[in-house]
């Protein structure tokens, strides 16, 4: 017994149990699988041993796998692919403790293991991602060889978005790399009404993203595009308070407009930042019948999914 997980109840769907990743917890034993809330847990699709082509999916600061699970399971029973999503250091815990200690060294890691698993049965290997996970999919895609196949980035944090008073975003990433940063975190409790994600984003956390914007900026500035050259799919919307949206436009230029399809909805649609990944509603753990989401559904899931097909089929 799994805490429940085991018997499927740990994870949404029927097939929950087949999905949880037990290796991932061998690889890294400092938290265990009674340590992680329910439905946060590491995952990955398997069809079966030497099937063509394998993904890895990166989920965003202060969630958990669960944000990415159904482009994950549009990938895997649509698309024919492997499936192998990483629970990256200090998330989707009972007890995060503020995320004291989280690093980008660490992320790396995680990502790297999911990456080598990927490519044990000699898959082609494609990585995307969503906020964070778009960034690191980014980085290791142009660090890693492993990775040959495409890369997906979903509302990537490739940098930030203007602050309060119209501080450049460029100006809050070089406050949080300041090594005092860390003291004006409140200090609030990270786990709130949200089963699958932290109630906010902690100041730890958010200094460690900046440093790695920092260290992607500045490898790309020396490569001068994404190499090696992939095809790249890109989506997110207009009205995203929470990332850079002219580096997402501006990714055309990284990669080359042979390579590049962006998938962009309209500011008056009013997608968030999280919305863009989610096929259905997340509601509070209490929530009450006709109560609102916590985080609504993009409601056009559908239509993104079917441009991801699209570019798929165009390779």
């Amino acid at each position: 017994m799994l805490d429940g997980i085991s018997e499927g109840r740990g994870l949404p769907g029927k097939r929950g149990t087949d999905w949880l990743w037990i290796e991932y917890f061998k690889a890294f034993p400092a938290v265990s699988v009674h340590g992680i809330r329910k439905g946060c847990c590491p995952l990955r699709m398997i069809h079966s041993p030497g099937r063509a082509k394998a993904i890895v999916l990166v989920h965003g600061l202060s969630d958990s796998p669960l944000f990415m699970r159904a482009i994950a399971i549009y990938f895997h029973e649509i698309l024919g692919y492997n499936v192998y999503m990483p629970l990256l250091q200090g998330h989707g815990l009972k007890d995060p403790q503020g995320m004291v200690g989280v690093a980008v060294t660490e992320w790396k890691k995680c990502v790297l293991f999911a990456v080598h698993s990927a490519c044990l049965d000699g898959a082609r290997v494609s990585i995307g991602g969503f906020s964070l996970g778009g960034i690191l999919s980014l980085y290791t895609a142009c660090t890693e060889a492993a990775v040959d196949g495409n890369l997906y980035l979903f509302a990537a944090a490739l940098g930030l978005s203007p602050g309060p008073f119209g501080t450049p975003g460029r100006l809050k990433e070089l406050l949080l790399r300041l090594p005092f940063a860390g003291i004006f975190d409140d200090g609030r409790p990270l786990i709130g009404s949200n089963p699958y994600r932290y109630d906010r984003v902690c100041l730890q956390g958010a200094m460690e993203l900046a440093r790695l914007i920092g260290e992607t900026d500045a490898m790309l500035e020396k490569i001068g595009t994404i190499r090696p050259a992939r095809r790249t799919f890109a989506a997110w919307s207009e009205y995203d308070k929470v990332i850079c949206l002219k580096k997402m436009q501006n990714l055309k230029r990284l990669v080359g407009e042979d390579l590049y399809v962006p998938f962009v909805i309209p500011a008056k649609n009013r997608v968030g930042h999280a919305s863009l990944v989610l096929k259905e509603p997340i509601f509070a753990l209490d929530a009450q019948p006709g109560q609102p989401p916590l985080e609504p559904a993009n409601p056009f899931f559908r239509q993104m999914v079917d441009a991801i097909g699209r570019f798929e089929a165009s390779g």
